[in-house]
């Protein structure tokens, strides 16, 4: 009875790396799950939630759970997240957009959603710390992914549709909701350099980083047909970085100028060493 009471209590304990893993990943989750409501593009958003879902799967695994650990990452996060910032970057949503409201009343019927989740979230809460879990050693007997198997495919088989069925349907709004209609008609290429030309940019397409110049590199600025670099061949991130290579004559000459006497220097040190 001892060894019985030494072990449920070992089991009910937590470690201490059990404790700080939990408090580090569970603030990093929480404060996740806030920028991707508060963030205002969301690309981030997206970002956002699926780096609280990959924590959540990290809580899956540290709990045992390798099953629901490995389709939150592989489903969830790599799929579904994916998916969603994929669609995201390529519709194009803007922070604009997200202020015109097509369901009327979206705003408050979202508002009692979440207070309802709020709601059931802590009443789940308490009640896993006002009780103890009973039957998990008997539900995994024959190891995780088998007692899940058998509990999604028998007991909760028709929840297990259901949902499936609400997720396909939430894709299928999402597609309907991000659909824009286009009100203008395409521009042609002469009409686009046509308003080039009124705005007064740089008509022909700038030489690419390298062209005419002495080297090919990126960070060197290719030079324009009278011979006088510019800078907007080079990416922006290099220019604001000032990593841009000069290549001018002076410049050239006195690299020239360094090789010499660097040249001379081997030369001197090699006549002293015989």
């Amino acid at each position: 009875m001892s060894q019985l009471a030494a072990a449920a209590t070992l089991a009910a304990g937590t470690s201490t790396g059990e404790a700080v893993q939990f408090w580090v990943l569970g603030t990093v989750a929480v404060i996740g799950a806030l920028c991707t409501v508060l963030m205002k593009k969301a690309v981030h958003s997206a970002l956002c939630l699926a780096g609280t879902m990959i924590i959540l799967a990290i809580f899956y695994l540290a709990n045992g759970a390798y099953f629901l650990g490995v389709v939150q990452i592989i489903v969830y996060t790599g799929a579904i997240m994916m998916l969603f910032l994929f669609v995201v970057m390529l519709v194009g949503v803007t922070a604009a957009d997200s202020l015109k409201e097509t369901i009327k009343g979206q705003r408050w019927l979202a508002l009692l959603c979440g207070l309802g989740f709020g709601i059931l979230l802590l009443a789940g809460i308490g009640n896993a710390s006002l009780h103890q879990f009973v039957g998990l050693g008997k539900a995994n007997a024959g190891g995780n992914v088998e007692g899940l198997a058998a509990l999604l495919f028998t007991k909760y088989v028709f929840a297990f549709e259901i949902t499936g069925a609400l997720l396909i349907t939430a894709t299928l709004g999402a597609m309907v909701l991000t659909h824009r209609e286009r009100i203008e008609r395409a521009r042609t290429q002469r009409e686009q350099a046509e308003q080039r030309v009124r705005e007064g940019k740089h008509l022909p397409p700038l030489p690419a980083p390298g062209v005419y110049a002495r080297h090919n590199a990126v960070d060197i600025a290719g030079l324009l047909p009278d011979g006088t670099p510019s800078e907007l061949t080079v990416m922006q991130t290099l220019r604001e970085r000032g990593q841009i290579r000069d290549v001018s004559d002076e410049a050239l000459g006195d690299l020239k100028a360094l090789e010499q006497r660097s040249a001379e220097r081997l030369e001197r040190t090699e006549e002293a060493s015989k």
